[in-house]
């Protein structure tokens, strides 16, 4: 099968593309490279199959040949690069090359330098995968990976949650995504003790699971559900009931989003499962019971919804405790309140909705200002569906505050765009104009 041309390639690109998204919508030149990079291709057994991350470790060692020119030079021409070295295609070193002086003595901090330099590199930088700055550092030798390495990874995937619960995921997956193909390069090329095999294989799992979460936030949906997939099945094999609890409940909050509500339910409900049986903690039996509670109320089963709700409040108010796991943290009175304001929202009962949500945004503190910017989002629209255009545009108002602040969530940004629908009707309304008028602007 002959290979496409770059111009070709990048066609077919755009227009898969465009068919992803609404009209008008704007194609990021990383998105369209994101797309390009995932379609180079390779011949095996006569048939043209696309290649995954293991076949990339592949062929920054040499193992197997360079993709095809064309393909290479479609990507030259997306990044602007002028050479393939400056792409991360990079030929296996000979045994007999010279190795760094001082490589021993550099070998964790080359191990952590490769993480970083692969977080910078997917932030924008000119490498769509692997960064080989540590390969070119450690060369032929061991990547030795001890409880020091294991604390630095630790803390660079707490780091991103915490990132995310701030200013969202917009810009976090594309450097959630490279840590993980670190990992995995742990994984598949590093040497460790079995303990150490443990840990490497319990941080790729949550960090599988954040990635999910980071694409949901940004509205990469199928990529979400990719990596939720992954992460559920990595905790299947392993039997870690807590990853499969966690990552049950991000899958329940994002079926409700694609109008999969009775999928919401259930996901929920197995998650409950897998939670008894390590006997989770009670901030997780809230979390767990909203997650249920908002496929209910998106299915207008008020009664069901309302059992959820009280179920979920009743868990809470037995408090935290130190068994909490990390990804409850999240989970305050602020977040639980819009949460349940949320469910009154999508069961039609506004005013009550406008009140909780009203709560929440007083109560939310600036570590969680994504959750605040979602809730004022959906403060504005339950205000606006209760006829209270004064309301509605003092919500979007401080939402925006948000945004010039750094918060980047299109999930954030899609309900503004419903906001600013409602908003457009209401010209005779000065303010409602106006509020119209800047959400297009933030929205395009």
């Amino acid at each position: 099968m002959p290979d496409p041309k770059p111009n070709d390639l990048l066609r077919h690109a755009r227009l898969r593309l465009d068919s992803m998204r609404s009209p008008g919508e704007n194609i990021s030149r990383q998105e369209l490279a994101d797309l390009v990079a995932s379609w180079i291709f390779q011949e095996k057994d006569g048939r043209v199959v696309p290649i995954d991350d293991h076949y990339i470790g592949k062929l920054e060692r040499g193992v197997v040949r360079w993709p095809q020119e064309d393909y290479r030079s479609a990507l030259r021409a997306i990044f602007g690069a002028k050479t393939d070295s400056e792409l991360g295609f990079y030929r296996r070193r000979r045994a007999e090359s010279v190795r760094p002086a001082g490589f021993t003595e550099n070998r964790r901090q080359a191990l952590a330098a490769g993480a970083a330099t692969l977080g910078l590199a997917a932030a924008g930088g000119p490498l769509p995968w692997m960064s080989s700055s540590a390969s070119a550092m450690l060369g032929d030798a061991e990547l030795r990976v001890g409880s020091e390495e294991v604390e630095l990874l630790r803390s660079a995937a707490a780091d991103l949650d915490a990132i995310d619960q701030r200013f969202g995921g917009d810009r976090l997956w594309r450097s959630a995504r490279a840590q993980l193909l670190w990992l995995h390069r742990l994984l598949d090329q590093g040497t460790y003790t079995d303990g150490i095999s443990q840990e490497l294989h319990s941080i790729t799992g949550q960090l599988t699971t954040s990635l999910g979460w980071f694409c949901y936030d940004a509205g990469r949906q199928t990529e979400a559900r990719v990596y939720f997939s992954e992460a559920l099945n990595t905790a299947m094999l392993a039997g870690d009931d807590a990853l499969a609890t966690r990552t049950l409940s991000n899958m329940a909050r994002q079926s409700v989003d694609l109008g999969k509500a009775r999928e919401a339910v259930r996901f929920a409900r197995i998650a409950q499962a897998h939670a008894a049986e390590w006997s989770a903690p009670p901030r997780v039996a809230a979390l767990l019971a909203i997650r249920e509670a908002q496929g209910h109320a998106r299915l207008g089963d008020d009664v069901s919804a309302g059992s959820a709700i009280k179920r979920a409040w009743t868990h809470f108010e037995h408090g935290s405790s130190q068994r909490d796991p990390d990804w409850t943290a999240f989970l305050n009175q602020a977040e639980l309140t819009c949460l349940e304001g949320m469910c009154r929202l999508d069961l039609g009962q506004h005013n009550q909705s406008v009140k909780l949500l009203d709560r929440s945004a007083e109560l939310q503190d600036i570590e969680h200002s994504r959750n605040r910017g979602m809730c004022l989002a959906r403060l504005a629209y339950a205000a606006l569906q209760n006829r209270d255009l004064d309301h509605t545009v003092a919500a979007a108002e401080e939402s925006l505050r948000l945004v010039d602040g750094g918060m980047s969530s299109t999930r954030n940004m899609k309900q503004l765009v419903l906001v600013r629908n409602g908003l457009t009707l209401h010209r005779t309304h000065d303010p409602a104009r106006e509020m119209a008028e800047r959400l297009s602007l933030y929205t395009a």
